[in-house]
This record gives C-alpha cells, structure tokens and sequence, in this order.
C-alpha cells in the first residue's frame, strides 16, 4: 500500500501546526491512502485486456526451449475457444501468440502488461497463472526456461513460490522450488541442477495443495484454507471468461479435497 497521502498531509500539518498539526495530518492522509488502497484492490480489471499479453506470454513460454510443441499449439487454440473469444479477439489471440513465439521475445513487458491489468486483485492473479501453467506443462515435466518465465510472472503477481508450489500441485505435480536450484532475484538459476516439477502417481499432496508445511498445527491449516478458499472462489471473479470460472470451481475442489483429507488424517472437524 502507497502511503503518499500520510507523507504529504503529515508535512502540510507539520509546517501549519507543528507536531499536533503533523500527527492530525498524517491520521487524514493514512485515511486517504486507505480509501484509494481499497478502491484498488477491488478494482474489477477491463474485460478482455488480458487477451493480447497473455497469448503473447504463451507462444514465449511454448518457445523458451527452442520449439513450439504441437500440444502447445493445441492448448492455445483449445483456450481460445473455451474462452469463448470473439473474431476479433480471437484474431488478437492468434497475432500475440506468433509475437511471442519471436527469438529471443523478452517477457518482461509482456508481464508488466498482465500485471497492470490484475492490478491487487489476486484472485484474478490466479486464473492467469491457471492458464500459463497449463502451457509450462504441456509436454510433461517443463525446461528450465518455461519455469523461469512462469516464475517472473508469479513474482510480478505477487504470488510466492510457496502459493505456485500449490497450484503446481493441484495439477497434480510435485516441485520443490529450491530443490536443486539457486534462485536469482525472481527467475531461477541452475547452480545445482535444474530438478523440474514432477507428476505424482499418488494424487495431489494435501499439504502442498493447502501451501503449508505437514508440521502446521491445526488451526494454522484451518487458517490456510479459510484464506485459499476465498481467493479462489469463482464467484469473485466478475465477468471473466466462463473458461476462468471453472478453472477456479476446479481449484476450489481441489482445495476441498485436500483438507477433507486432512481432517479426516488428523481426526478435527
């Protein structure tokens, strides 16, 4: 949260009336800041400004290790019909994909785009990272170069490793994000050897679904999935595309699943 407002009203009041005047001054400001901090969070992004940065970050993602996969291509076109896209859009969708696909395409005004448009809202955050991961798996366990891209992204939404870690694994992968790997700021290194996410043969790990440690007592996984629940919940996300809607009823059946397994392991209600 900016706190500019505090800062300018504090200094006003500071000249005006000294220390009392500052204090009462910053009071106001923080009250401003906190307004426009709320306005933002529940700010409902454009309908359909996402199309064009996020096509174009697919066909980077399906080109970062050298070719575009047939299952790629396939995902692309799956996803523009499941969204539902117009022939305009749909048009967009097709030239964003080929603008990524480019040698040496750089990412990172591509995610800047993604993230001004999901602005504070996490639970728009992540349905992008939904649709992105879909591609980073497309062939199995990703280059390291696919993770690198999903990594930024995840980084620019501000969502942690430990909340990706997650999402990886209601696709039913395990990946341990420090497992083998340096990370540098918010890409990824190889200075012990690239480990890539791993598709489990035993179903989704509930723990790792939950983003908590198998150590956390009771009320911190109650905690866990209270908060992931809500930000998952489809009924938050407004007008986007019915395809991001059931990817969230997924999630959220997927954290469902997880800490009925839980309880019933733990023996809590």
């Amino acid at each position: 949260m900016s706190f500019s407002y505090t800062l300018w009203f504090a200094f006003f009041g500071l000249i005006i009336g000294h220390l009392p005047g500052a204090i009462t001054g910053a009071v106001v400001g923080f009250i401003f800041d906190n307004m426009r901090y709320s306005q933002r969070k529940n700010a409902t992004p454009e309908a359909g400004g996402f199309v064009g940065p996020l096509f174009t970050l697919l066909g980077a993602v399906a080109k970062s290790d050298g070719r575009v996969s047939e299952q790629e291509i396939a995902i692309a076109e799956r996803l523009m019909t499941r969204m539902n896209l117009d022939a305009e859009l749909r048009k967009q969708a097709v030239v964003s994909f080929n603008l990524g696909k480019q040698p040496e395409f750089d990412v990172t005004q591509t995610i800047t785009a993604l993230r001004n448009w999901v602005g504070l809202r996490r639970d728009h955050a992540f349905p992008v990272l939904d649709v992105v991961i879909e591609t980073v798996l497309a062939e199995g366990n990703p280059a390291p170069e696919k993770m690198s891209i999903l990594r930024q992204l995840a980084f620019a939404l501000r969502i942690s490793d430990m909340e990706l870690m997650a999402l990886m694994a209601m696709k039913g992968y395990a990946w341990n994000a420090g497992g083998g790997q340096r990370s540098h700021g918010h890409g990824q290194g190889n200075g012990g050897g690239y480990v890539p996410p791993q598709r489990t043969t035993q179903g989704p790990d509930p723990y790792a679904v939950l983003g908590i440690d198998r150590g956390a007592d009771d009320r911190a996984i109650k905690r866990a999935y209270r908060k992931l629940i809500s930000e998952h919940h489809p009924d938050r996300l407004g007008d986007l595309p019915e395809d991001m809607r059931k990817r969230a009823e997924s999630r959220a059946s997927e954290i469902n699943a997880a800490y009925d397994r839980i309880k019933e392991a733990r023996g809590f209600k």
